[in-house]
């Protein structure tokens, strides 16, 4: 079944060399792509990532030598490894959380955090958002969440980052948990000039930090 030993053993390497480049955690290195080749962010917002291209075409030359170095199976041997380099992050992110992440590195966010917004008065606000985290060491861990804007947004207008406002968002999770976070506030944005006045929006993005370390999730 083995063609080339060699070719083999380089496209490992590669493909090592490959998921390091873009490995998503701490941070999550995908929050600002606007087009992805596996886990890849080909462009964000400041346009084209030379860094991603050249991972992506490493990628490439991975498969190429994995399918020299086999005599058949090839389809299903590109298949397999595609599958197991999407799939394989998700394993080990979990598993260091759980056995050796203490703090903030042992958080996680599922990407699904909500906010809604309502207009109590001129210049007045009240926020409330919904987050949902994981504390996957058994030490409890409290940190500060900050609100991202979307990468997306095109006009100059605060809206998720104005749950900033009114003093730090400090969240403190118990040992092996999985909670749903709410955070309200009455915002006062007299002095803010370009915010949402109502609405709702999702998939939040966020930063934690515990004053010593911080994590884009």
């Amino acid at each position: 079944m083995v063609k080339n030993k060699l070719a083999l053993i380089v496209s490992g390497i590669i493909l090592v060399i490959c998921m390091f480049l873009y490995f998503p955690y701490p941070n999550n290195v995908m929050i600002d792509s606007r087009s992805s080749f596996m886990s890849f962010p080909i462009k964000d917002v400041d346009g084209y990532n030379p860094l991603a291209i050249i991972g992506s075409i490493l990628f490439i030359i991975a498969m190429v030598l994995l399918v020299k170095g086999l005599e058949k199976y090839h389809f299903r041997a590109v298949i397999l490894t595609a599958f197991a380099y999407a799939v394989l992050p998700l394993v080990l992110i979990p598993l260091y959380q759980e056995t050796f992440a203490r703090g903030i590195a042992a958080v996680s966010y599922d990407d699904e955090g909500t906010c809604d917004f309502e207009s109590v008065s001129e210049g007045l606000l009240k926020g409330e958002c919904n987050l949902n985290l994981q504390n996957r060491s058994n030490k409890p861990v409290t940190f500060e969440v900050v609100f991202m804007e979307s990468p997306y947004l095109k006009e100059d207008i605060r809206i998720e980052s104005i749950m900033n406002e009114s003093g730090p968002n400090l969240v403190t999770l118990a040992p092996n948990s999985k909670e749903s976070v709410q955070i309200e506030k009455l915002l006062d944005l007299s002095e803010i000039s370009t915010h949402i006045d109502g609405g709702s929006t999702s998939n939040v993005h966020i930063k934690i930090t515990d004053g010593e370390s911080q994590r884009v999730l």
